[in-house]
């Protein structure tokens, strides 16, 4: 195995986060390729793991925090680092070292273009994301945020911890109408499935059913939430981790629009 810097050939597999034979990757749209059409101007970098024969098993993907969902100087932030688990396409590769070489890949390559340090995020429980591996390869809490721990590496003496950013505010009830409101950053395909999903169902119950969907991949859209990607139903948070179905979203917003009644 080795490490590419990601090319055009290999976008399309990118921009559905190595799960081209995943009938639900159709649903996210084009979120993250929009998103990716942005970022990479502002510094984003990507890396893949590459067999022998060409398959891509992993990748990470990082930029400057500056640029991020979180709040920092200097650093390079990993918005996720991810070695392929599913026995479909080229199946299980977890297990083998893949994430630790992307991880000093993206490490070596942050350093030579200057950063002071790098900065992700994990989840306290086992499941994807796991930050306790992050801490296994040297890196320090820096903020916890319910079972979102996020946490760094100084490369440098004067390097300074970054810091969640907090929600501001949070979308509010309709009278007389059932409110959808979808946030939606684009770097991460199934939130934007999340957001498909809610946008379709709204639009099959139609009234009193509302969506409202905000791009956050504009940052100063984002500084003024606080929120990067999230779904709400009447100003409630709705847990999209993973995904609700299809289904259920419209179940919940059939029974929110016969209260009304």
């Amino acid at each position: 195995m080795h490490t590419i810097d990601l090319d055009i050939a290999h976008e399309p597999l990118y921009l559905c986060c190595l799960e081209d034979w995943s009938a639900e990757m159709a649903e996210a749209g084009a979120h993250k390729a929009r998103w990716y059409a942005r970022m990479k101007e502002q510094g984003l970098r990507v890396k893949l793991a590459v067999d022998d024969d060409g398959a891509v098993a992993g990748m990470i993907q990082y930029l400057p925090i500056e640029a991020s969902f979180v709040q920092g100087s200097g650093l390079y932030h990993i918005l996720c680092t991810w070695v392929h688990g599913h026995r479909a396409g080229v199946g299980p590769r977890q297990g083998h070292g893949l994430g630790a070489m992307l991880l000093q890949a993206a490490e070596d390559e942050a350093r030579t273009l200057g950063a002071k340090g790098m900065s992700a995020w994990g989840l306290t429980i086992p499941v994807w994301m796991r930050a306790r591996w992050y801490r296994r390869h040297g890196y320090r809490p820096a903020e916890r945020d319910g079972i979102s721990l996020l946490l760094w590496k100084a490369f440098e003496p004067e390097a300074q911890a970054p810091r969640w950013i907090k929600a501001v505010r949070a979308p509010e009830r309709a009278p007389g109408q059932v409110k959808v409101t979808a946030f939606v950053n684009g770097w991460c395909p199934a939130q934007a499935i999340t957001y498909e999903r809610a946008r379709r169902a709204a639009a099959e119950i139609g009234e009193p059913v509302v969506f409202e969907g905000i791009d956050t991949g504009d940052r100063e859209t984002f500084l003024a939430w606080g929120i990067s990607d999230g779904l709400y139903i009447n100003g409630r948070p709705v847990r999209t981790g993973p995904p609700p179905s299809y289904e259920q979203l419209l179940a919940r917003l059939a029974r929110e629009a016969r209260r009304l009644r």
